[in-house]
């Protein structure tokens, strides 16, 4: 999703990343319906003409928004996981998986967006291709590395795998009384060893 681009003097990329900031942060607050681009321009402490040369619709300024929030957290690579243990891996990354995930902000742009699937699909078009396709293609390298080593079942289906871990992870979070990071990194924890991407708790 790209911004429409306007004539005239090069543009600000700190007013771009103030309209984006606002705009997202109104989605979360009252979603799409409740949001306008001339709330986005106060909020941004801009005109309204500047957000409006800049994207034509608010639609297509929310889904830019998602599309920045979420390609801005840094994931290892597909290469990573063959290079390191699964153990070592899933032990790197679930400590700001926790964080992230419990955190209100990011329980409220989930919600947000999944509410939204029907009546805007682009905005969940947006969300899948920048922030789930990415991940499904980690677990996947992930689980085929642990093929290998023994931990998975070499006839185990991996996308259903990956649904069940996918599925339990947005449960969780949208649950009425969502865990604290804590609470959320045990769990996590949890649902990696269920998949066989972690070793078993050792007996005391």
């Amino acid at each position: 999703m790209t911004a429409a681009r306007g004539r005239g003097r090069p543009r600000d990329p700190e007013t771009d990343t103030a309209i984006l900031s606002a705009a997202l942060a109104l989605f979360v607050e009252r979603g799409v319906e409740g949001t306008s681009i001339e709330q986005v321009a106060k909020r941004a402490g801009v005109g309204k003409l500047t957000v409006y040369r800049r994207w034509s619709t608010k639609e297509d300024l929310i889904a830019q928004a998602i599309e920045q929030w979420v390609s801005a957290e840094v994931t290892p690579s597909a290469a990573d996981v063959y290079a390191l243990p699964p153990q070592d891996l899933v032990e790197h990354v679930l400590p700001a998986a926790a964080e992230m995930t419990a955190s209100p902000d990011f329980r409220a742009l989930v919600a947000r967006i999944m509410g939204s699937a029907v009546s805007h699909p682009a905005l969940m078009a947006v969300y899948w291709k920048h922030y789930i396709l990415p991940r499904r293609e980690l677990a996947a390298a992930m689980l085929r590395r642990a093929q290998q080593d023994g931990t998975v079942a070499a006839d185990a289906d991996l996308d259903v795998l990956i649904d069940m871990m996918a599925g339990a992870v947005t449960y969780r979070v949208l649950q009425p009384d969502p865990p604290d990071t804590a609470e959320m990194l045990r769990y996590l924890t949890a649902v990696y060893r269920q998949a066989g991407l972690y070793p078993p708790a050792e007996e005391g």
